[in-house]
């Protein structure tokens, strides 16, 4: 087995800023021996954790690149076993991130074992290597300081941006809802299913669990969510077990499982 904690691990904040290409090495990345689909595991011990990286997206080329020339090295440290997916929700309908992370999810268990889920933005990186990307027994909220937020939690309830949670935890919480078409409140309501079933959501603490978002211009959030954030608390056959969806494409690229999805 692979020891608990990597002895490749640099106890530095490699990342002070979202400048992402100064620390961009392309000859590490691509001798790190990464898969088809974005998928390494190491060579000279097993791995104590199997995880999937699940990526909502639509329309954020740059961001996306810049997220896997960073995380890849940054898991490879960390000597996981993994695989990246990005699922990409196609035009006409307001983005659903919520509806595409259930959807990685089901996907990702049609290719290959996970025990472990992690549903990360692409404009959101981790600043410490001791920040390990593995599940705990609960839920975790990965960020506990962004600095886009100075570094603080707005609100003790906060289940959004990155977020780690066991296999069979997701299926017990039903997922995520699919109904929160457009932006803010999808996170919230996984929190409260967190709650329903008995579990409770943990941090690490700041100085590990520290981020920086990458610059993007500002989303409105979407009208009526807290209504409907309202309306779905007792609502438990919205998630997993009523997803619908259609596969429009789907490749193992150099660096991730990407799917084509409308929903």
């Amino acid at each position: 087995m692979c020891p608990v904690v990597s002895p490749y691990l640099q106890n530095t904040l490699r990342l002070l800023d979202n400048n992402v290409d100064s620390l961009v090495d392309e000859e590490i990345l691509m001798n790190n021996d990464i898969q088809a689909g974005g998928v390494w595991e190491p060579s000279d011990c097993n791995s104590r954790y199997h995880v999937a990286l699940i990526i909502p997206y639509r329309n954020r080329s740059q961001h996306l690149q810049q997220f896997l020339t960073y995380m890849h090295p940054f898991l490879v440290r960390q000597q996981l076993k993994y695989r990246i997916v990005v699922v990409e929700q196609a035009e006409g309908v307001a983005f659903n991130r919520a509806k595409l992370f259930n959807i990685g999810f089901v996907e990702t268990l049609k290719l290959s074992k996970a025990d472990c889920f992690i549903f990360h933005d692409v404009d959101l990186l981790p600043q410490n290597d001791y920040n390990i990307y593995a599940c705990t027994h609960h839920p975790r909220h990965m960020y506990s300081a962004v600095d886009t937020l100075r570094y603080h939690l707005p609100y003790r309830r906060l289940f959004g941006g990155a977020v780690a949670m066991q296999q069979v935890h997701f299926k017990k919480v039903n997922g995520f809802s699919n109904k929160f078409y457009g932006w803010g409140a999808e996170d919230d309501d996984m929190y409260n299913r967190i709650e329903q079933v008995g579990l409770s959501v943990i941090r690490f603490d700041p100085r590990v669990a520290s981020y920086v978002m990458l610059s993007h211009s500002s989303v409105w959030r979407t009208e009526g969510r807290l209504e409907k954030l309202q309306d779905n608390k007792d609502d438990s056959e919205d998630g997993l077990s009523s997803l619908s969806y259609h596969v429009l494409d789907k490749k193992e690229r150099s660096l991730y499982t990407w799917f084509l999805v409308s929903c």
